[in-house]
């Protein structure tokens, strides 16, 4: 009997020894996770030396950039198109991202030439050209191209310097 005491307390003793082996090694995976984690996923928020040493020699000749705005258009772009089987719905909500806070002003006291421009191109496109993200691409670029040469015209400065489409459905 004390033979079989004797294995019940080793046992006991055992599995407590197991328990904190297990412990301790959840732990140790759970610190090594979150160290992978933030070396991973960008806990370093500073530049590479390398490239800001590139970049200012580089930038030096040129001013630095104006902070970006974003001017949103009042509401969506909603126009047909024509397809191969079916006439389409299509949707378009754009925003512009200009720099600085005078082509701001100058975007949002023009949103009307603005609209005017982005649907006269918006309107000529096509089903084909809207289904792929290459063609949205291109449409994006001429929405650009169009806006900037309005702008030029009134403003003597393109003004705009991206098209977003920030939302887009095609029924």
């Amino acid at each position: 009997m004390a033979d079989e005491g004797e294995l019940k307390v080793e046992e006991s003793g055992g599995g407590k020894k197991k328990l904190i082996i297990i412990i301790a090694i959840v732990v140790v995976v759970l610190i090594a996770g979150g160290v992978a984690a933030y070396f991973l996923l960008g806990g370093n928020d500073e530049p590479a030396k390398p490239s800001e040493a590139q970049s200012s020699t580089q930038a030096a000749p040129e001013q630095p950039k104006a902070p970006a705005f974003y001017v949103g258009m009042p509401r969506p772009f909603v126009f047909n198109v024509n397809g191969a089987d079916r006439d389409r719905l299509v949707q378009i909500k754009v925003q512009l991202m200009v720099r600085g806070e005078d082509n701001e002003k100058l975007a949002q006291k023009n949103i009307p030439l603005i609209e005017g421009t982005l649907l006269n191109v918006f309107s000529a496109a096509t089903v084909q050209q809207l289904s792929t993200p290459g063609g949205k691409d291109k449409l994006r670029n001429e929405a650009l191209d169009a806006t900037r040469k309005a702008m030029q015209g009134l403003t003597n400065k393109p003004v705009i310097e991206k098209v977003l489409f920030t939302g887009f459905v095609m029924q």
